[in-house]
């Protein structure tokens, strides 16, 4: 695999600070960003928008930034904070990161193939911790599933990691679980629990009996009140 020499932006310092000053440069539709690690003071700055809302799409990903000053840093995306309701990208936290270091990140999982007739994959885990290559991180780690019975249990052992890839934590720790799927009766069941928590309560259906004796005595009044 061909080692990553990280996406290029251009990074300008940033002298302003607060909130004010923060959406003075999201309206400029630049991001506001810090760059810490190995001992070094914070380096706050500003990235270009467009650029950096690509970047960010794959987790963990490489930057080589071009500083304002003639510099560069290579780093890696740690953290990103998303607006909830118009999604933009409110700020980003790099990492430093030399060529050739090992780092510890979290990589996401994901399921291929199809498990067994009447079964429910379920991701127990949605990141694995696993070390590697600052320049060779993994974008995704895939697990597969093809044909895997009820019952099964794939734990952080049992996953195959990319070349020079290794696992950062307990390899006892439950990854992916393959179970029954639930029956019609247990579907139904869970939907009762679930509306009796809310406080949900049904009406109860009425007596077709009662309804029969109420149409009755109300058809006795009218031919009551005819003779009347």
């Amino acid at each position: 695999m061909a080692k990553n020499t990280g996406t290029q932006l251009a990074a300008a310092a940033r002298t302003e600070f607060g909130k004010g000053a923060a959406r003075r440069i999201r309206r400029d539709h630049q991001v506001p960003a810090v760059v810490y690690g190995h001992g070094q003071d914070p380096l706050h700055v500003t990235l270009p928008g467009h650029e950096t809302m690509l970047l960010v799409k794959n987790p963990n990903a490489l930057v080589d930034l071009q500083l304002d000053g003639g510099g560069t840093q290579l780093a890696v995306v740690k953290a990103v904070q998303v607006d909830p309701v118009r999604r933009e990208i409110e700020h980003v936290d790099l990492v430093i990161v030399r060529r050739g270091e090992r780092i510890e990140v979290q990589v996401p999982v994901r399921t291929t193939g199809e498990a067994a007739p009447q079964t429910v994959v379920s991701v127990e885990s949605g990141t694995l911790a696993v070390t590697a290559e600052a320049t060779d991180l993994p974008e995704v780690i895939e697990v597969d599933v093809e044909g895997l019975e009820a019952g099964t249990l794939i734990t952080a052992g049992d996953v195959r990691l990319p070349q020079g890839v290794e696992l950062a934590v307990d390899a006892e720790a439950g990854v992916v679980n393959v179970s029954a799927a639930p029956t019609a009766e247990e579907l139904d069941a869970e939907l009762a629990e679930a509306e009796a928590e809310a406080g949900i309560e049904k009406d109860a259906p009425e007596d077709e009996s009662a309804e029969g004796a109420e149409s009755a005595e109300a058809s006795q009044g009218d031919e009551g009140s005819s003779k009347e």
